[in-house]
């Protein structure tokens, strides 16, 4: 075999047609041998001896992608100095583009014998574990282009890649759970008839199962337990895992970006699976430990902010080169566009406390790439003063936790919320408009992944988390929930009638609120968990999309005279918001198509009106420049007087109303041209009791009716209640009205 020098850069395995150059970073190595693996499970061992600034590299003519390869590490093994090096544990490539196989959890993939954490393990993993895969970089884009969609227009949808379309009927059984299933047409179809702009995907990078779960017959489920940050988890790839899972990701993303669906990648950047001085052996920690993780001051063993056992050192360069390698790979390569980070606030941690100024907060400051894709951190961790919602830099956007807190003690009832829910509702100007940042910085949600569905919010007060086998010790007990009466399944009619109420009263409320808002797959037609409120181990029907039958498209939602309840691209032909009581066929476990409607009906209700979607901050007064001597926003009680300091403070206020100007739009549109848009009254009844509203005499004489999450039927344009100025309006306990005036 021919052994050339190669090239210290670009690290990993980089293939030009006619060999690849393999590059890896380790300071603690003596010695590291690239290990060529075959099928019939020998191996060829190639010693890199070129090495640049800790880079040992060499070029191998005719290694052709689909080679699987690993490396072994010669160094020292001394865990009381923090290195862990044992050259007979087969390594990942940091910088793998593909993984293939998967680890079985024998012994041999342990730095150490089970029940002896001092002894040195040195039985050979190589048959255990996974191998990083040579790929071939060249892919037929053909026209793809980033759909590039702004902020104020963005709708984000969470999903998981197989618990999204595992259980579709529209799908052919061996694409379900797949790369190929995110861009089979009913997926899209749904996605685009909904509105949704961006599909925000759980990890996808490739992630371990742990052992602990494997033994017990569960999994990890979400995948936020990263192994390689270059690599497409090969589990969901549905045509083979030799790098067949980089073009079928790469083919998911082009399908979407026809449909003008961004995608966003939840990343995890904080740990890694090799988890504490107890876990495996599978990559970082045997290729360099002291570069690659934060280690405690007895450096055997390992820093926690994360939960998960390690955090990476995020003052280490190589750790930040990693980290943006693979951002820019990602972004250049397979042409996502943007990421969510989880537990960002580790990422701030450049030495203990969580540093706005950071290190890694400068690199993508000034990342010519990086810094133009949507950026959403999840801004907290299980570290000391990690909850830091409203602290990132400008270019960040951030789930807002505070918004979801605000939201579900609105509509359970709690006193003294209204102040909060004014800021919440108008985008949070408390969090994010004195460090120069505008709404669109606070990423609003009522539920995601992790906690209850939206379902089960309204049907549970406890968590039910049995099934992951840790005595429902697991998963966050407050959950601002209630049951609306009754826990779990039931078949009392008011309760389920209430409970269908509550669920459009949060997506109603996520809708019209200024910000970016997201939703939580399969939370449009009322999924459940069944109470588990933290699923993550659940890679089963109780965590997957359960779809309404035809698969919630067009064609699934047909009236009675068969004709299709959407308009183009599934906007509702009204562009109002329908009311959705249940539908005939929905049972307590059933998806629910009438709110599928309702959530349709909001979104693009959102879509059409730009007074739902400012990109700046209501100034409370009348703006300059237009003919509206009106203010842009105002609040008023119940009577239809404006709300007082005293109002805003009452214990028992649990009722207001907002009117938002559509004539005093301050942001200009793209061509500098004023934006006008109707203007809106939003009445809401957060009360256990009816309550009257009067309409308020100065800011317009004739109002209609275009939502009412209390009524079961449709309401239109045109046949909407007419209101006008002094009428009265009773709202039902925990409803909430819009009122639409032309503008």
């Amino acid at each position: 075999m021919q052994v050339w020098p190669g090239q210290a850069y670009p690290l990993g395995a980089t293939y030009d047609g006619a060999g690849t150059n393999f590059a890896v970073f380790s300071e603690a190595a003596q010695r590291i041998e690239l290990c060529l693996l075959h099928d019939d499970g020998s191996e060829t061992a190639v010693e890199l001896r070129e090495s640049d600034a800790f880079v040992r590299h060499a070029y191998l003519p005719g290694i052709m992608p689909g080679q699987r390869y690993g490396f072994r590490v010669h160094g020292p093994y001394e865990p009381s100095r923090g290195h862990r090096c044992n050259s007979a544990k087969l390594l990942l490539d940091p910088y793998a583009k593909a993984v293939s196989g998967s680890i079985d959890w024998d012994e041999a993939v342990y730095g150490y014998h089970f029940g002896k954490p001092n002894e040195r393990n040195d039985l050979d993993s190589a048959p255990h574990t996974m191998a990083s895969v040579v790929i071939n970089p060249y892919f037929d884009w053909g026209d793809d282009r980033p759909p590039r969609t702004d902020y104020h227009r963005t709708v984000l949808y969470e999903a998981h890649v197989k618990g999204l379309t595992m259980l579709h009927p529209a799908l052919p059984e061996e694409l379900r759970g797949t790369y190929a299933a995110l861009a089979h047409p009913a997926i899209i179809e749904h996605l685009t008839e909904l509105g949704v702009t961006a599909l925000e995907l759980m990890p996808v990078h490739q992630f371990v199962n742990d052992h602990r779960l494997v033994d017990v017959g569960l999994a990890n489920y979400w995948g936020y337990n990263t192994i390689g940050f270059f690599a497409p988890h090969n589990a969901y790839a549905s045509w083979g895992d030799r790098g067949q899972q980089v073009l079928e990701f790469k083919s998911a993303v082009r399908a979407l970006h026809q449909a003008g669906i961004e995608v966003i990648l939840d990343v995890v950047y904080n740990h890694t699976a090799e988890g504490n001085h107890l876990g495996p052996t599978l990559s970082f920690r045997g290729l360099d430990n002291t570069s690659y993780y934060r280690l405690t001051d007895d450096p055997r063993y390992y820093m926690d902010t994360t939960g998960t056992g390690n955090s990476l050192l995020m003052r280490s360069p190589h750790v930040l080169q990693l980290i943006m390698d693979s951002l820019r790979y990602w972004v250049t390569e397979m042409r996502v566009d943007g990421f969510r980070f989880d537990l960002a606030a580790t990422l701030a941690r450049q030495f203990h406390e969580v540093d706005r100024l950071s290190s890694f907060f400068d690199l993508v400051q000034q990342d010519p790439v990086v810094s133009q894709v949507k950026l959403i951190a999840e801004p907290w961790d299980v570290g000391e003063g990690g909850y830091q919602v409203g602290n990132f830099p400008p270019l960040w956007t951030e789930w807002n936790g505070m918004y979801r807190d605000t939201v579900r003690d609105l509509w359970r009832g709690e006193p003294r919320t209204l102040a909060e829910f004014a800021s919440r509702l108008t985008g949070s100007s408390d969090l994010y408009q004195n460090d120069g940042r505008r709404p669109l910085a606070s990423v609003n949600f009522v539920t995601c992944h992790d906690g209850f569905t939206l379902r089960d919010l309204v049907s549970y007060d406890k968590k039910h988390n049995e099934a992951n086998g840790e005595g429902n010790r697991d998963g966050e007990s407050h959950n601002r929930s209630w049951n609306c009466g009754a826990e779990g399944p039931t078949d009392d009619p008011g309760v389920l009638s209430l409970r269908a109420r509550q669920q459009r009263n949060f997506i109603a409320t996520l809708m019209l609120s200024q910000g970016v808002p997201m939703l939580s797959h399969g939370d449009e037609f009322g999924r459940t968990q069944q109470g588990n409120n933290n699923a993550y181990c659940q890679d089963n029907e109780l965590s997957w999309v359960h779809w309404p039958s035809g698969g919630g498209g067009q064609a699934a939602q047909e009236h009675g005279d068969g004709q299709p309840s959407g308009g183009k691209r599934g906007r509702p032909k009204t562009g109002g918001a329908r009311g959705g009581g249940r539908s005939a066929d929905s049972t307590p476990e059933a998806p629910d198509r009438a709110l599928l409607e309702f959530t349709r009906s909001m979104v693009w209700l959102r879509r059409d009106h730009p007074v739902f979607r400012r990109r700046r901050f209501f100034h409370g007064r009348p703006v300059e420049g237009t003919h509206d001597d009106l203010s842009d926003i105002a609040w008023f009680t119940p009577d239809g007087k404006e709300m007082t300091q005293r109002d805003w403070q009452a214990a028992h206020a649990r009722s207001l109303a907002v009117f938002l100007n559509g004539s005093a739009i301050s942001e200009p549109g793209a061509r500098g041209e004023r934006i006008t848009d109707d203007s809106f009254l939003l009445l809401f009844n957060a009360s256990d009791r009816d309550q009257d509203f009067t309409v308020p005499l100065d800011h317009g004489r004739q109002w209609q009716v275009v939502v009412d999450t209390a009524r079961s039927e449709g309401i239109e344009p045109g046949s909407g209640r007419k209101v006008k100025a002094g009428d009265r309006l009773t709202l039902v306990d925990r409803s909430l009205t819009v009122l639409q005036r032309p503008g």
